[in-house]
């Protein structure tokens, strides 16, 4: 692709069999644009006609669209962008696009909405539900900050981080539109409508033990299910109006979705459309999608359009293609930046479902647990294992075997546990009679690789100094064994003249040497950190446990001084005495 074209559009959108189905276009034939309300469905009908001439169409529709298609329908003032914009194609392309690798700096993101602001319309809100003109009402705030540089390395790095099933790029002269959606708003395929609303949201869990707790605790949260059900009953309401009688079909209700850094809480409903039915009659009857308004729409969209300082634009409108065969994918720009090529602003959209069980610290530390994705990075990595093999047997490999089917079970990768097992027997048998550290390497994909190398002896006392600065024990990597080892790494490398480096956290409770465990004898008994305080659980460390020789304890730095003896451990080298400056 051309960097300087400046009308293309990419989607990775997943099928009806769960496959992401890369779409590309580009040099649109046509683009279709509406600026006021007045110009909207006129525009669309031109979309609509070049589908039946047998073109495709991709592009948007904001969210101050909507009273185009419900006049009673309240948004605010002040849409910049064009109301709809749509391309018409003949076909896609049939080779995405050069992944870009090009630099982009972001300055800081600000809220335009500080908290004294956001806690008035939140007390609005319970005061309209407590008046019974609401029910739920989505409350949400833009984050603004400077961008310069590639906006498709900026899609590919939010794409990844998100890891979302509706991702599209959108380039549409002025505006890069940067969606790594994981809200699908509707699909239409033979006459069959699909809706899969999203409402709510609980952060990942540093370990799948945390992590499987607030999958649960969602799962279990009345107010979690009183939202959902709520935007459920309303977008059943709202299919009913083109739907074939007796259509409409709830097949799946509050299934809990795991993300990168959030689980989610979705429902599935499904209609057969009227003969006859329109994409524009479909907008008419969903848009925009009920969980990103609130329940009753009408009422609901007043209020946010009252309590909310700007116009959503694009954020929580509608971004999809329709294909000749009357296929249309749409999806709902959630996790959305917007970023005005002319001025280098990024805008990005956050909120949340209010209804009168919300607390208000809970939601506004909600909205920013959404933008998360913002900063996160995602390098690409493998599952990683290291293990001894003697004499043909591989120490703890069950041990090893179970930590790494956990942490394929975290970040969602491939688990061949029996083919493992055989490759590792296979190495075994053409390595007899060797004392080898052999090492295992998990693809996403499922793919295993595994090599060995010979165990040396140290030639000297094995010596540690105390980490200068702390880890955070909210990073993922540090209890996972991953080839994403830039934490470890950093020690290392600034600390050339030690065996190892060790950690410590941000409360000052230390954690792990960058290579092994860390056991501290202190007034006779031996004591481990324990995994919260931000450590992979070892395998050799978890079998010490189990044969009650060691103890979990949170051990400060300060209990360094009163340690009699200290040691590093690990299922490889065993138990190393440690020579510990600090």
């Amino acid at each position: 692709m051309k960097r300087e074209d400046p009308l293309s559009l990419i989607f990775h959108f997943t099928d009806k069999q769960g496959d992401r189905r890369p779409l590309y276009f580009t040099n649109p034939k046509k683009v279709f644009t509406a600026h006021s309300i007045e110009d909207v469905i006129p525009q669309f009908q031109k979309v609509q006609e070049a589908i039946q001439q047998g073109h495709y169409a991709a592009g948007y529709v904001s969210y101050e669209a909507a009273p185009a298609f419900e006049k009673s329908f309240k948004v605010n003032d002040g849409a910049k962008m064009p109301l709809l914009w749509f391309g018409i194609f003949d076909k896609p392309e049939e080779e995405l696009p050069e992944k870009m690798t090009g630099a982009f700096n972001l300055a800081e993101w600000q809220s335009e909405t500080d908290s004294h602001n956001y806690h008035s319309g939140f007390q609005r809100i319970k005061s309209e539900i407590e008046k019974g003109n609401t029910y739920q009402v989505n409350y949400t705030m833009r984050l603004q900050s400077k961008f310069e540089g590639d906006d498709l390395a900026f899609f590919d790095r939010l794409k990844r981080a998100q890891r979302s099933n509706y991702s599209a790029y959108l380039n549409v002269g002025t505006h890069r539109i940067l969606s790594a959606s994981p809200e699908l708003f509707f699909r239409w395929e033979d006459g069959q409508l699909i809706t899969r609303p999203m409402k709510g949201t609980v952060k990942r869990g540093t370990t799948l033990k945390m992590d499987q707790f607030n999958a649960e605790w969602l799962a279990a949260s009345e107010k979690n299910q009183a939202e959902n059900y709520m935007i459920v009953d309303l977008l059943r309401n709202d299919l009913g109006m083109i739907a074939e009688s007796g259509s409409v079909k709830v097949p799946q209700l509050k299934a809990i979705e795991k993300y990168p850094t959030v689980w989610q809480m979705t429902s599935t409903i499904t209609a057969d459309t009227n003969p006859g039915t329109t994409i524009i009659d479909i907008f008419k009857a969903l848009f925009p999608c009920g969980s990103i308004t609130g329940a009753p729409k009408i009422k609901t969209m007043e209020i946010i359009a009252d309590i909310e300082n700007s116009p959503r634009e694009v954020y929580c409108g509608a971004i999809g293609f329709i294909t000749p065969e009357s296929e249309a994918v749409f999806n709902v720009p959630i996790r959305t930046v917007v970023i005005d090529k002319e001025t280098g602003k990024a805008e990005y959209g956050v909120g949340g479902g209010i209804t009168w069980d919300s607390e208000l610290s809970e939601e506004y530390d909600e909205a920013f647990l959404k933008a998360k994705l913002l900063t996160v990075e995602r390098p690409a990595y493998k599952l990683l294992e290291s293990m001894k093999l003697s004499d043909g047997e591989y120490y703890l490999l069950n041990d090893h075997i179970d930590r790494m089917k956990q942490s394929a079970d975290y970040f969602d990768y491939r688990f061949p546990e029996l083919n493992l097992r055989d490759q590792l027997q296979n190495y075994a048998n053409m390595n007899q009679g060797t004392l080898q550290k052999v090492r295992i390497l998990l693809h996403e994909n499922g793919e295993i690789e595994v090599s060995g190398q010979a165990i040396k002896p140290l030639d000297s006392e094995f010596t540690a100094i105390l980490a200068e600065t702390p880890i955070s024990s909210a990073n993922p990597f540090l209890f996972h064994k991953t080839t994403n080892r830039d934490v470890y790494e950093d020690f290392q490398m600034n600390n050339p003249d030690f065996h190892d480096v060790l950690l410590w956290n941000e409360e000052g409770f230390i954690t792990e040497f960058t290579n092994g465990n860390v056991v501290v004898k202190i007034n006779g008994d031996l004591y481990t950190p324990p995994v919260e305080a931000g450590l992979l659980a070892g395998t050799f460390r978890q079998d010490l446990i189990r044969k009650k020789e060691i103890k979990e304890k949170p051990i400060s730095k300060a209990d360094l001084n009163n340690a009699e003896e200290i040691w590093f451990i690990n299922s490889v080298r065993g138990k190393l005495k440690v020579n510990l400056t600090f």
